[in-house]
């Protein structure tokens, strides 16, 4: 089943038509947003856990249980800070929405705050993304030259949104790290707890959630939470949007209902796998940092965060990387753990010494230079970095190469083979 028209959330995904607040408010946005207001906090939160959606930035926890964390009557202020800090390798949803439709994120930021009981909201933007920063910036201001947003607006909510700009470090897309970056500290995470909800930014109780998370609320709590719960599969509701890259025909970023089949988003968006299905080697189905799939497992597979985990892989950020047979796997997997390498933080030891020294295995393994018995203890040095990390880095790092390990061991020891035999023949 394929998501209908009606059911779409990002109407201008594509940014054929005007991405201000003129065209915002013709798609829908904007509308009567007071009366939703009006419900209440408490409303506002019941609708989204009602919903069942979970983060659209990886994790994939609810998030209005998140939300429901937040103290109700603390002399601190309450903040909302949106990560829009878009690092990871295949992922490339939420720079669409902060430039062809970023009234979508402001009306979110405003009803998410609110829920929240936070006057505040600050959204992180990747050091990268200069044009998508340019373009939030106009349309904040046009919400506040429209008194949608700010002091005394005409929804009844104080509320001041701010855009701060990385400098480009995948690690500040880590929520923690992102608020040390906001306070203009190092971007190093800290440690948990005290969880941001309790000590935040400034010291003060804040929830970070990823862009897309936050822009699909206002349809929620207009169309109401049983319409989005009722869109994909139980525990995986409502609509995602899917990046696609590597080798198909027509790589795209697009809208589609939780728990699409692959092997239908694939054909029906982007043009299928590069010379026909049955040249596919294996897919990465939730951007870099989830382990691989290979072709017989994506024969049935559903893309959603139940089915994923289970096949010990993840949903991600829904970042689909496909890799056709003309692929080296070994020589993939190595760049990525070069990325992991270079973009960790160094504050714990298991990631900063950990993440170079299978960079390096794998470089050998590549070439074929390798031993067959550091295949195990590769996979033993991979586990002692999962896990053993304040961030999640060290997992990112891990896993690309046990769903290697997993999968395409052969490919592997097969390698070696191919090189010893070459150096035997050489030396006779």
């Amino acid at each position: 089943m394929a998501l209908s028209d009606k059911d779409r959330i990002f109407k201008n995904l594509y940014g054929f038509q005007d991405w201000r607040l003129a065209g915002a408010k013709a798609r829908g946005a904007w509308d009567n947003t007071k009366a939703l207001i009006d419900k209440g906090h408490d409303w506002m939160i019941a609708e989204v856990k009602n919903s069942g959606l979970r983060g659209r930035g990886g994790a994939g926890f609810p998030t209005g249980l998140k939300w429901s964390f937040m103290p109700k009557s603390d002399p601190r202020p309450n903040y909302l800070v949106i990560n829009a800090d878009e690092s990871e390798p295949g992922s490339c949803k939420d720079r669409e929405i902060m430039r062809h439709d970023p009234h979508l994120l402001i009306e979110g930021a405003l009803l998410a705050s609110f829920a929240m009981r936070a006057h505040a909201s600050y959204i992180y933007v990747r050091g990268e993304f200069v044009r998508e920063r340019e373009r939030l910036e106009a349309a904040v201001a046009e919400a506040y030259a429209a008194r949608l947003i700010g002091k005394g607006n005409i929804h009844g909510w104080d509320f001041d949104l701010l855009i701060h700009h990385g400098a480009g470090a995948y690690i500040c897309g880590e929520e923690t790290a992102l608020l040390e970056s906001l306070e203009g500290k190092k971007g190093m995470p800290r440690l948990k707890p005290p969880f941001p909800a309790n000590v935040g930014l400034f010291g003060a109780p804040t929830t970070v959630n990823n862009v897309e998370s936050i822009a699909v609320v206002p349809d929620i709590l207009r169309r109401g939470a049983t319409w989005f719960a009722g869109i994909g599969k139980p525990n995986n509701t409502g609509t995602k949007l899917f990046q696609i890259s590597g080798h198909v025909e027509k790589p795209c970023v697009v809208e589609e209902e939780m728990g699409v089949p692959l092997r239908e988003l694939l054909d029906r968006h982007a043009g299928g796998v590069r010379g026909g299905w049955n040249n596919l080697l294996a897919v990465i189905p939730g951007g870099s940092s989830m382990p691989l799939l290979p072709a017989d497992i994506c024969q049935t597979l559903t893309l959603d965060f139940d089915t994923l985990t289970k096949l010990k892989s993840g949903m991600g950020t829904a970042a689909v990387i496909v890799m056709d047979k003309s692929t080296d796997i070994i020589a993939a997997i190595r760049r990525i753990a070069y990325f992991y390498k270079h973009e960790s933080c160094g504050q714990c030891t298991p990631c900063r010494e950990g993440t170079g020294w299978m960079w390096r295995v794998l470089q050998r393994m590549e070439r074929g230079e390798a031993e067959k018995r550091e295949i195990d203890l590769l996979w033993d040095v991979s586990t002692r970095v999962e896990g053993h990390t304040i961030c999640a880095l060290g997992d990112a790092a891990a896993w690309p190469i046990q769903g290697l390990i997993r999968h395409f061991r052969g490919e592997i020891e097969a390698r070696i083979d191919r090189r010893q035999t070459e150096q035997r023949e050489a030396a006779e």
